[in-house]
């Protein structure tokens, strides 16, 4: 997983260090699916092009230990919350920086398996008869990276422990705590909002609204 993001931030740098402010010369975005699409949801590298997409879940490398996606997922968001994206990443562009996304939509039966596999609400949200939140594509997992790699932010995705909250300093160094913040003041740009409890989870201001469950394809 690491050597294959360092690989994808190499090519990346080839565009982002040489030309910060001029067009990416990124490859087509397939369209989504019609059940995606006819939900509201867009690839988020159709406004975000620079994006790293590291999606966890579609690997081993999660807290459940299994994939739960297919290996072919993509990073789908509400288009509701695209402009916000794209915002936040034009913030951090110019310092040849961008943004990593660890999770995105999230279909609710992979909410039931999740908290199947930890049910404790105070790290995994219940399942419950709405969506919200990721299942309503209204929630992104994300942090930073540049052309030499992740930025140092303390604990990495899904860390169950009191460093992971959004503002925490013990145990938290203080560049990794002022990288929090860069990605607070970035994501912020685009009016989407810190989870407390996740340093890495950014919400619209609508994400928590009780919306009809979604199952839709997320490749």
């Amino acid at each position: 997983m690491r050597m294959r993001v360092a690989g994808v931030l190499a090519i990346l740098c080839t565009v982002v260090c040489a030309a910060p402010a001029v067009a990416f010369a990124s490859p087509p975005v397939p369209p989504v699916s019609d059940a995606a699409a006819a939900a509201g949801l867009v690839d988020v590298r159709t406004v975000v092009p620079d994006a790293v997409i590291d999606l966890r879940y579609a690997t081993p490398d999660n807290f459940v230990g299994v994939p739960m996606y297919p290996a072919d997922a993509r990073c789908l968001v509400h288009e509701s919350m695209a402009p916000g994206l794209a915002a936040a990443a034009a913030v951090l562009r110019p310092t040849g920086e961008m943004l990593v996304f660890w999770d995105c939509y999230r279909p609710h039966d992979v909410q039931v398996r999740m908290f199947a596999a930890v049910p404790d609400p105070n790290w995994v949200a219940r399942p419950g008869p709405y969506s919200r939140s990721h299942e309503a594509g209204r929630s992104v997992d994300v942090t930073i990276a540049n052309a030499q790699g992740r930025i140092d932010m303390g604990t990495d995705f899904d860390d169950f422990t009191p460093r992971a909250l959004a503002y925490a300093t013990e145990g938290v160094s203080a560049a990794a705590q002022a990288n929090r913040a860069r990605l607070r003041d970035a994501m912020k740009a685009g009016g989407l909002t810190v989870y407390e409890g996740e340093w890495w989870h950014f919400d619209t201001s609508d994400a928590y609204e009780k919306r009809p469950i979604l199952n839709v394809p997320v490749n």
